[in-house]
């Protein structure tokens, strides 16, 4: 079995508002990785990754542009152990 990988992702420019959230959501299932996303109050996106280490990349690959509308200007990755197991990929509220 392959290593699970997590990976903690910040991606700020104009993120919110234009279904980046579900987006995500769609992205992540689609390549096996767990976790969630949620918007946060400075207008930025978080979201924790978790799955084989070329399934998350690709997700943080999609998250680097983001769906139509969206303008990313910044996209912060930081690698970590994988700590909580998840089970599938949610949207946070």
């Amino acid at each position: 079995m392959a290593e699970v990988v997590e990976a903690h992702v910040v991606v700020s420019g104009r993120v919110q508002g234009v279904w980046f959230r579900g987006t995500t959501q769609r992205v992540a299932t689609a390549a096996g990785v767990r976790g969630w996303v949620r918007n946060l109050p400075d207008r930025s996106v978080e979201a924790v990754l978790q799955g084989e280490r070329t399934a998350v990349e690709s997700v943080i690959d999609f998250m680097r542009t983001g769906p139509p509308g969206a303008a990313v200007i910044d996209c912060v990755v930081s690698w970590r152990p994988a700590g909580e197991r998840f089970h599938g990929f949610d949207i946070r509220y």
